[in-house]
């Protein structure tokens, strides 16, 4: 792993791009590693149906998911809206092997920008509960809530603080460049993003 680098976001912001990418390559690997390994397999037992078919078709639909979630969460935001099924249905396949709970509230559809900020959200609330737990994505007039909970919240003080405004410096690596993107692109909106936590819950607003 790569040693983390120290940026301040005001004065020296830390190249996003480049860690975006790392970021993207770095979650793609397992899945898609998982479909070479299941077409070896494949390939072994004559091309039958199988456990190495459903390996294929599993993997393959992650990679998919991911991909999905990520070009939202880190790709342009653009001024279309995403309707709340195909929301719901990405998120369900995502987190469907993951022991985080992730449920969507909004009705209808939504505007590209704040879904973007919902998920990166999504992914700092993950980042603190390794061992899974509840995040409830709530939308009201406007004003955005990501409520998370769990039996173990593990923080990095560093970058809640960063989030939180509190900080200036922080540890980054590219699997936690969303706490980088969050607070810089809640403020390119002009939404003032507010975080709390405590010993079983955690909370964003924007």
């Amino acid at each position: 792993m790569k040693k983390p680098m120290s940026v301040n976001p005001q004065s020296d912001p830390p190249d996003l791009v480049a860690m975006v990418a790392s970021r993207i390559c770095h979650d793609l690997i397992g899945p898609i590693g998982a479909i070479v390994n299941g077409l070896e397999l494949m390939e072994m037992a004559g091309d039958m149906p199988g456990p190495e078919r459903d390996l294929v078709a599993d993997s393959a639909e992650s990679a998919s998911a991911r991909l999905r979630f990520f070009r939202i969460a880190f790709g342009a935001a653009g001024d279309q809206a995403i309707g709340r099924s195909d929301i719901e249905t990405l998120l369900g396949q995502v987190w469907r092997d993951s022991r985080l709970q992730v449920i969507w509230h909004p009705e209808g559809a939504q505007p590209r920008s704040a879904v973007k900020l919902a998920f990166l959200a999504l992914l700092c609330c993950e980042a603190a509960l390794p061992r899974g737990g509840q995040a409830d994505v709530i939308e009201a007039e406007g004003s955005w809530t990501v409520a998370a909970s769990g039996d173990a919240i593990t923080m990095e003080p560093q970058l809640w603080d960063w989030l939180e405004g509190a900080g200036e410096v922080a540890a980054l690596i590219p699997a936690k460049v969303q706490f980088a993107l969050l607070p810089l692109l809640a403020g390119q909106a002009e939404r003032q993003l507010h975080a709390a936590h405590d010993a079983t819950s955690l909370t964003l607003r924007f």
